[in-house]
C-alpha cells in the first residue's frame, strides 16, 4: 500500500464531489472529520497505523448503532449504518481468515506461556497491534479465553 490512507480518502472525497455521489461525500467527510479531530486533540499527524485505530474505533460504533437500529424496528436507520460500516471497511486491511487468527492466537500464548486466564491481558496486549482492523476484538478475546480455560 504505497499511499496513505488519510490521501486515499481525500481522493475518494474529491471523486465522491465530482460524481454528485452525496451520500458517500457525507460518509467520507464524516471519516475524514473523526481522523482530524483525533491529529488536533493528540496535536501528531497520524500515520496509517493510527489511522486504522481510529476506523476500527468508527467501525464498531456503527456495529453498536445498527444493532439498535435493528432492534428498534428503524430499518431506515439501520440502511445507513450498514452503507457507513461497508465503506469504513474499504479502508481497513483485509480481514484475517480463521485459520490466520488461530495461528496468531497460539502464538502468542506460547509466546507469553499463557495457562490461566489471569494471563488474558498479556495474550491480548500482544495480539491487538497484529489484529487491529482486521479482526472483531470482542471475538478474539473469546477465542483466547476459550483456549486459556
Amino acid at each position: 500500500m504505497s499511499e496513505s490512507i488519510k490521501k486515499r480518502i481525500q481522493e475518494d472525497i474529491k471523486s465522491a464531489m465530482r460524481a454528485k455521489d452525496k451520500r458517500r461525500l457525507g460518509t467520507l467527510r464524516l471519516i475524514s472529520a473523526a481522523i482530524k479531530q483525533q491529529e488536533v486533540d493528540e496535536r501528531i499527524s497520524l500515520d496509517d497505523t493510527q489511522v486504522i485505530v481510529v476506523l476500527d474505533k468508527m467501525l464498531k460504533q456503527r456495529r453498536d448503532s445498527l444493532a439498535q437500529y435493528e432492534k428498534a424496528n428503524r430499518q431506515d436507520l439501520a440502511e445507513q449504518e450498514s452503507y457507513e460500516i461497508k465503506l469504513i471497511q474499504e479502508y481497513l486491511p483485509q480481514p484475517l481468515s480463521e485459520d490466520e487468527l488461530a495461528d496468531l492466537i497460539d502464538a502468542a500464548i506460547s509466546q507469553t506461556n499463557a495457562t490461566t486466564l489471569k494471563q488474558l491481558g498479556k495474550v491480548m496486549a500482544i495480539l491487538k497491534p497484529q489484529v487491529q482492523g482486521r479482526a472483531d476484538m470482542r471475538a478474539i478475546s473469546m477465542a483466547v479465553k476459550q483456549r486459556l480455560s
